[in-house]
């Protein structure tokens, strides 16, 4: 960098004295840093401050590197080299590099780049931290992208076509060496198995095609491949999913299977939409491996776990599992099912769409555009004998109405709700317009549930909270002493996020007779969730706060995925 041109304006400008300047030099050529780093660690300028200076002074814009987009593709230029310059292309135009810089009076860089990238040069300044920043992150997509390359040069893949024609294997580690479109795809869906996502997600914008990953419950941005590659991307991925690669006009669904190995198979269910830029494409990672069937390890408390038992080894009646979506209702209903698949029970599953499939257990796809919707799946159910099953989820009266009566004539129902706790589920049915009584006699036991992210094993560590934070949460004063919250700093195990896996949170409500009386009497959602309470049943913040005690969940956390009681 060329210092003399930026401290001579300075100088000119009386902002700094001859001295000063002479400290400034020798200071940054000891510590191997920029002039302007130094003004800034000198305490003569905040970074905010000298960026809007040099701005003013040269006159050109500031920005805010927080607030913009960055176009990867704007210049070919290696991530070293824009580092050595202190500069970041934000957007080609034509001839036109738009770059940040932190020193515009640096005319030697700006010429350098100006030869690269055989562009013409529009500057504007940004602050020397976010400038740096976002060339981490762009020297951090370069080494992934080629981790990931590598490690998927070493694995045998393949995509398996599940249809009922011939089957035609598309051998993805052939295609290895094939057009980058079809490697690019192929490490996505790699890297994404490698990291345990549950859904990917490749979202076209103006100026930028984003790649996130859904891990944990939270989505994290993963690489900004070349705009130029979105057309290409998607067809690779409707073509695995067998879709139709012309109608770019409608949503469509499909799915994808990957086989990595004999033993080992995983399904991508791929949704298509049609956005502004381009098509969405969303898959939802289905890996039968990573299924948690056992009931004892999804993280229900012990005598949670215990009336959830007893409900489901009723032989007849309803158990209701309600929650958002992504909340894992469906694991907690297929490990209830796991339980209950016995060579002298038939189980019947009707499902929109099937996530996983199960030895023993008959499973119906939903599908409205034909016909077969719930209702009517449910009616043929009750021709086939049937002693459990399982309801997808109850969408309107119809399918509430036919589950009702399944369960009070004989039959183990299982089913999920959207609803925001257990006591307003038994106020939903009635407001579909199912009877109180049928509501109150055919249901057994109702679970809510959420996710939350389990802190990182390997960083885990004490975490001072202010008494009061522990208060407004919801910890009873007398009980703060047995509270000792911990949090994860991040490290390499949890890719600096603090957190590695997830734990349920479960209320657990068994409709005892005073709340079977309640339903009768129509009394309103706060009124059963006072007799559950007053019955031991906790509340989904009372759980979550339990976790936290035990250190399994930080603070947090607890207060993302709960309400206050």
């Amino acid at each position: 960098m060329n210092r003399s041109r930026l401290g001579d304006m300075l100088l000119r400008q009386q902002r700094i004295s001859r001295e000063q300047m002479e400290t400034l030099l020798r200071e940054a050529k000891l510590n191997g840093d920029s002039i302007t780093s130094q003004l800034v660690q000198q305490g003569m300028f905040t970074e905010s401050e000298l960026a809007t200076f040099l701005a003013r002074s040269f006159g050109c814009p500031a920005i805010d590197l927080n607030q913009v987009e960055v176009d990867e593709e704007a210049a070919k230029i290696p991530v070293d080299v824009l580092r050595k310059h202190l500069a970041l292309p934000l957007k080609r135009k034509g001839n036109k590099l738009t770059l940040a810089v932190v020193d515009p009076y640096d005319i030697n860089s700006l010429d350098e780049i100006a030869f690269i990238s055989g562009c013409k040069i529009d500057i504007v300044v940004a602050a020397e931290s976010q400038l740096n920043k976002a060339l981490d992150d762009l020297s951090n997509n370069d080494a992934h992208l080629q981790q990931v390359m590598a490690d998927l040069g070493a694995m045998d893949v393949e995509v398996v076509d599940t249809s009922e024609e011939d089957i035609d294997e598309y051998s993805l580690s052939a295609e290895i060496e094939a057009a980058p479109v079809v490697r690019l795809v192929n490490l996505i869906l790699m890297d994404a198995i490698k990291r345990g996502a549950s859904d990917i997600h490749l979202e076209p914008y103006e100026k930028v095609l984003r790649v996130r990953y859904r891990v944990d419950g939270v989505l994290h941005e993963i690489m900004r491949p070349s705009l130029a590659m979105r057309d290409a991307i998607v067809s690779r991925l409707k073509i695995l999913a067998r879709l139709d690669i012309s109608e770019r006009r409608l949503p469509q669904d499909g799915r994808i299977k990957l086989r990595l190995s004999r033993a080992k198979t995983v399904d991508f269910r791929v949704s298509v939409l049609p956005t502004l830029f381009g098509e969405k494409v969303v898959m939802r990672l289905l890996d039968p491996s990573s299924l948690q069937l056992d009931m004892t390890k999804l993280g229900y408390g012990k005598s949670s776990l215990a009336w959830l038992k007893d409900a489901i080894h009723m032989p007849y009646g309803m158990v209701l599992v309600t929650g958002p979506t992504g909340s894992g209702k469906t694991v907690s209903l297929y490990s209830a099912v796991a339980e209950l698949n016995k060579p002298g029970v038939n189980i019947s599953t009707a499902e929109d769409p099937v996530e996983f499939n199960f030895m023993g257990i008959n499973q119906v796809n939903v599908n409205a555009d034909i016909g077969l919707d719930f209702p009517a799946v449910l009616r043929s159910f009750m021709r086939q004998d049937p002693d459990v099953i399982l309801i997808g989820e109850i969408r309107d009266f119809e399918t509430a109405a036919i589950g009702i009566k399944a369960a009070l004539t004989g039959h183990l129902v299982l089913a999920t709700l959207h609803t925001n706790d257990a006591p307003s589920t038994m106020t939903r049915l009635i407001n579909m317009g199912i009877e109180s009584f049928l509501v109150g006699s055919a249901i057994n036991m109702v679970s809510a549930q959420r996710l939350a992210r389990r802190i990182c094993p390997d960083c885990k560590s004490a975490e001072q909270i202010p008494p009061a934070a522990l208060l407004d949460a919801g910890v009873p004063e007398s009980h703060l002493g047995d509270y000792h919250p911990m949090y994860g700093s991040g490290c390499q195990t949890c890719n600096g996020t603090g957190y590695k896996g997830r734990t349920g949170i479960y209320q657990v409500m068994p409709v005892f007779d005073e709340i079977r009386e309640a339903v009768y009497a129509g009394e309103n959602s706060d009124k059963i969730n006072a007799i559950a309470v007053a019955h031991g049943v906790k509340t989904l913040r009372m759980e979550a706060l339990e976790k936290v005690k035990a250190g399994d969940i930080s603070l947090e956390e607890c207060l993302r995925v709960t309400v206050a009681d």
